[in-house]
């Protein structure tokens, strides 16, 4: 199999099998009308999805799962386990105590699909990580924006979202047995747990790992919350509530959809330019797009439809480089569980910002929020500059 072929099918497999992820935040809005539930509820399904991730990041990086096993059956099996658990949403229908369990052991399973996949792209080349590893983010993310594109089709009925959502996982553990493993590919016999110290000790992936905490800040409070924050701010400049969901959804869908396609030349000026300055650049671009999101809201929809597309194409392109520059400065034989940790470290911090955005934004208004939210490129940025970067 030749390179091309194997990273395509990689990139399919990571965009199927992340599908899942917002199964229940694209349709927020119809689950809370027919089950009921508050803004409280809402955050809960959506940041147990986090917890649950960071449960399994944490477990796969203390275990050295990605490093010592066959990394294509534990992305098969992960992406089949969150087929089943996202389908059973339809019989354990999300606002219940068992759908929280569901999205929980859901968020598990990612962490056997993201940092796994990393492992197995960054084992196909050296020189070029930047722009794999960036077209892998760009595959995550266009998987994560899948949902929302089934509610806008789906007239944003949640049980359409979970169905298709649950499907494409299914298909991408079916893609997943059929990848292959590059040649710089480095598998482990055991794992040295104080391998891990390296996150402290090293000042280089110390360094990438706190610029990675500075955009989990902003990004998943903005992607969980992308759907509600549209329609609330269309719905303030009297677009009809059917029609400002369903822009909504398209917005949101957008503006996830394009950040994925911008990873890739991100990736490309990355491996020519430096990871650090291009990863620092994103983040101002994202904090700036952000202050002016909460500068608009309730504005003209056309602008701050606009205003989101551009912090969407904004927010993501930084994130592969963070997880490349730690392929740089780990071992390569421990690389898999570094990345594994520090994806673990980034979303244990998501687990409070996506549950606490809805009730900032209840107690101050979304525009508060959402300069709240632009806070988080300011400290990356920060934690970036304290190291002096070669590449």
């Amino acid at each position: 199999m030749t390179k091309r072929r194997a990273i395509i099918l990689l990139c399919l497999a990571v965009i199927f099998g992340m599908s899942p992820w917002f199964a229940t935040g694209a349709a927020v809005m119809d689950i809370a009308r027919e089950r009921g539930i508050g803004p409280g509820m809402q955050a809960l399904l959506a940041s147990a999805v986090q917890a649950g991730f960071v449960i399994g990041a944490f477990g796969f990086a203390v275990a050295g799962i990605a490093d010592r096993f066959d990394p294509r059956r534990v992305m098969a099996l992960a992406a089949l386990a969150n087929a089943v658990t996202t389908a059973l949403l339809l019989v354990v229908p999300p606002g219940t105590p068992g759908s929280v369990l569901l999205r929980l052991i859901t968020g598990a399973g990612f962490a056997g699909i993201y940092p796994v996949g990393m492992k197995v792209m960054v084992g196909w080349g050296q020189r070029d990580r930047g722009f794999l590893v960036g077209m892998l983010v760009g595959a995550l993310t266009f998987g994560s924006a899948l949902p929302h594109l089934a509610a806008y089709f789906g007239a944003a009925s949640w049980r359409t979202v979970v169905v298709v959502a649950a499907l494409a996982s299914l298909a991408g553990a079916g893609l997943a047995l059929m990848l292959r493993v590059g040649p710089y590919h480095v598998r482990a016999q055991s794992f040295d747990f104080h391998a891990i110290r390296l996150m402290w000790t090293n000042r280089h992936i110390r360094a990438a790992t706190g610029g990675y905490l500075g955009h989990m800040w902003e990004l998943y409070a903005l992607w969980s919350w992308i759907g509600v924050i549209a329609a609330t701010s269309y719905g303030a400049a009297n677009l009809a509530p059917a029609r400002a969901e369903s822009l909504a959804a398209l917005t949101a869908f957008g503006a996830v959809a394009i950040g994925a396609g911008l990873c890739l030349p991100a990736g490309r000026l990355a491996d020519r330019f430096g990871k650090a300055r291009i990863a620092a650049g994103a983040m101002w671009l994202s904090g700036a797009a952000g202050l002016a999101t909460a500068l608009a809201f309730g504005g003209p929809v056309w602008l701050v439809m606009a205003l989101l597309l551009i912090w969407g194409a904004t927010i993501i392109p930084d994130s592969a480089q963070f997880s490349a520059l730690i392929a740089d400065h780990a071992p390569p034989q421990v690389v898999g569980s570094l990345m594994a940790m520090q994806t673990a470290l980034g979303f244990t911090l998501t687990i409070a910002t996506v549950q606490l955005t809805p009730v900032l934004a209840a107690a101050v208004g979304w525009p508060v929020t959402l300069a709240v939210m632009a806070l988080g490129p300011a400290l990356g940025i920060r934690a970036l500059r304290m190291v002096r970067w070669g590449a």
